[in-house]
């Protein structure tokens, strides 16, 4: 059974969340676990006094926490929270709720695609093996809401198995290494036409 999704409905906690450095540092302690804040002040690059900061507000509204010390105990160790979370628009949502959440979203999105991007321009240091698994697609559908939210489902259930937070390295393969799937479902806002340019 895979655990649910918690929506985000709370504003003011999207809003903190919705900062380049603190996705880019609860991304870190997702992938690669706990830390401290001088550890992912070096791979967000901002000064471990910004990252302190940074994690104590993930802290304040529940994206990250305390992590079991490690060796003598004195530097303070951070993990990312164990819930799932979504964010996802809803018709019954007021308009602050709807702003915090579009910009939630345009922030993970940009994150998106520069981690993409990142990948497209590493692909041609990547064994043959691991070059032919990736894939980078867009796919045009035609189908209604009940489809849509029904293929959104199915994907979830597909990936499920395969999540970082579900899966043990232990279990995974021996060369299993990070990966990431991005999905967008959506339906198509209508495209208005441009108009002909005019003759100089």
């Amino acid at each position: 059974m895979t655990q649910e999704r918690e929506p985000l409905t709370d504003p003011v906690a999207m809003r903190a969340l919705a900062h380049p450095a603190r996705l880019a540092i609860l991304n870190r302690l997702q992938v690669e676990g706990p830390a401290t804040a001088t550890e992912v002040a070096e791979v967000v690059g901002i000064t471990p006094s910004a990252a302190s900061y940074h994690l104590r507000m993930l802290a304040k509204y529940g994206f990250a926490e305390d992590a079991p010390p490690r060796g003598d105990g004195r530097e303070r160790l951070w993990r990312s929270s164990s819930k799932r979370m979504s964010v996802t628009r809803k018709p019954e949502d007021g308009p602050e709720v709807r702003t915090a959440k579009d910009l939630l979203i345009k922030v993970m999105r940009d994150q998106a695609a520069e981690e993409a991007a990142r990948a497209l321009a590493a692909l041609d240091r990547e064994p043959r093996h691991w070059l032919e698994a990736t894939a980078f697609s867009r796919t045009i559908l035609l189908v209604d809401s009940e489809e849509l939210g029904d293929l959104n489902r199915r994907i979830d259930e597909l990936l499920a198995p395969y999540r970082l937070t579900a899966r043990s390295r232990d279990e995974a393969p021996a060369d299993a290494r990070v990966a990431e799937a991005q999905v967008n479902l959506f339906p198509r806002a209508v495209r208005r036409p441009h108009g002909l340019p005019r003759d100089a």
